[in-house]
């Protein structure tokens, strides 16, 4: 949130949060240093909950809202390759693009998130049945997400094209492609090792928020 996405994000002290309409992530410089989760409170303004990686434990006052138990893989040997059947994605193919989330359901997308990174699609007659894109950018790496097709053409090998060209776009600009993963979605884990990615490590994404009694 420091980085690449500065803009889109709000930061203070050892904490950060991106926008409400961009991501539901937030960040702690240190988990286990108490002024972090304090600021974090602040920018969280008492009622959101901020979703963050594998803290080991969150203090007194705060609770766990839900975890999702998840991998990081990294591209260390996916071949990457453009495709000329695919479309950029703006701002324009915004209501297309939640609607396909809606239906395909592979993570947060928000009506901002496209201001994340590039983002690319297949259309049939029109309709937008497959897209992919770039979420968390640390420096040198870029995250491949929103990878997800229709249900009607699942199987066809559409999530594979995209993800290839969009770690094609990355590797253009001399970074690394990596993604996550729920850690259950056993189909998914070995479709991306299929082609190239390797897991790097376990990461738990919690959602957090401050606990606070009722008035």
């Amino acid at each position: 949130m420091a980085g690449a996405h500065r803009s889109l994000a709000h930061l203070q002290g050892g904490a950060g949060r991106y926008r409400r309409d961009v991501c539901p992530f937030g960040g702690l410089a240190d988990a286990a240093d108490p002024a972090g989760w304090a600021e974090l409170d602040l920018l969280l303004e008492g009622h959101s909950v901020a979703l963050i990686t594998s803290p080991e434990s969150v203090p007194a006052g705060w609770e766990i809202s839900f975890a999702i138990e998840g991998v990081q893989m990294i591209g260390t040997g996916l071949l990457d390759a453009e495709d000329p059947e695919v479309v950029a994605l703006g701002d324009v193919d915004v209501a297309d693009m939640l609607d396909l989330i809606e239906r395909a359901q592979p993570g947060p997308f928000l009506d901002r998130t496209i201001e994340m990174g590039n983002y690319i699609g297949l259309r049939r007659e029109g309709a937008l049945i497959a897209m992919a894109g770039e979420r968390l950018h640390p420096d040198g790496w870029t995250e491949i997400s929103a990878v997800c097709t229709d249900h009607a053409y699942r199987s066809t090998g559409l999530g594979t094209r995209l993800v290839r060209a969009v770690a094609a776009g990355i590797r253009a600009r001399g970074e690394e492609p990596f993604l996550h993963a729920s850690a259950t979605n056993v189909n998914a884990i070995r479709l991306y090792q299929a082609i190239g990615f390797e897991l790097r490590r376990r990461v738990d994404f919690t959602g957090v928020r401050r606990d606070r009694p009722a008035h």
